[in-house]
């Protein structure tokens, strides 16, 4: 993995299933947003130059024809893309004639991690996932052996959860701070299990170390954490992660139900809606596709 690269964060304090990008020419659109909005439909050309792009990205160099059975193009569609990516420098094929990426789009994005901020890039999408559940939402980050929020969206509920932005969670009982320990590097994962102390916070608290690493393996494969009344009386969380460019977890997003309007019949949708809030999110910081932590491989997308 690359040198892990700063995003600006700045919390202002106001309260307030995976899948790879399909490389088919024949797409038309993209999926609706939490709203259910129609999207605009893709420029087909496009689309195809960027599924070329990134079936590139994937390996040192691929002849034409494997790059266009993998995209599932003809070798002479392929090849005209190949050719006006070459002319625009992101491409080029060697003496060998195979095709190879350039560095141009990783100049270009390195250009543009120096605007993004995760405060910006969160917030909307919060704010659709607050108002599409009806509930809080809170966005984490790792501080050391907590988990600190940066970001609240407030339910539009009058009895709703009680917290703040700037707020210290334990790690091991919440839906961000497991999601957040789960999917730490590995020295961040290790140093953080190895100060924290599973205190017992009411009847459901995890506080065997043995019980506390199994959970993590579950969120891990899962790809998101559930706090069943862990941490307060009354609450339920479901939490997800938000990678940046590098592969590396920078936060994780929540949704916050009191245990009487958490939706029992609709946990997989609301489960499927912070996931998909999370990845939106991850998408806009440029994470990849997949994520490697403690020898397994996760889909992000």
């Amino acid at each position: 993995m690359g040198t892990r690269r700063k995003v600006a964060l700045r919390p202002r304090g106001s309260a307030g299933a995976p899948r790879r990008l399909a490389a088919s020419p024949r797409v038309t659109g993209a999926a609706p947003g939490l709203r259910g909005r129609p999207s605009p439909p893709l420029v087909s050309a496009l689309a195809r130059g960027f599924a070329v792009l990134e079936r590139l990205s994937r390996d040192s160099s691929l002849s034409l024809e494997q790059l266009s059975r993998d995209v599932h193009l003809a070798k002479a569609t392929a090849y005209r893309l190949l050719m006006t990516l070459q002319a625009l420098g992101y491409a080029r094929r060697d003496e060998h004639d195979r095709w190879t990426m350039t560095l141009r789009l990783f100049n270009t994005g390195s250009r543009a991690l120096d605007h993004l901020d995760l405060y910006t890039a969160a917030r909307p999408v919060a704010e659709e996932l607050a108002e599409h559940l009806g509930e809080t939402v809170h966005m984490g980050v790792l501080e050391g052996d907590a988990a600190v929020y940066v970001l609240k969206i407030e339910s539009k509920h009058t009895i709703r959860m009680f917290s703040r932005v700037g707020r210290r969670i334990p790690l091991y009982c919440t839906a961000i701070g497991k999601v957040l320990l789960a999917f730490a590097a590995p020295e961040e994962h290790a140093a953080a299990l190895r100060s924290l102390r599973l205190v017992p916070l009411t009847p459901r608290t995890i506080t065997a170390r043995v019980a506390l690493e199994a959970e993590l393996d579950k969120v891990r494969r899962q790809g998101f954490a559930v706090d069943n009344e862990e941490h307060e009386h009354g609450i339920r969380c479901i939490g997800a992660p938000v990678f940046g460019h590098t592969g590396e977890v920078m936060a994780a997003v929540s949704a916050s139900w009191p245990t009487f309007r958490f939706p029992a019949d609709g946990l997989v949708h609301a489960t499927a809606a912070v996931r998909t809030a999370a990845a939106r999110i991850s998408s806009i910081l440029g994470h990849p596709e997949e994520v490697e932590r403690n020898g397994m491989t996760f889909r992000t997308r």
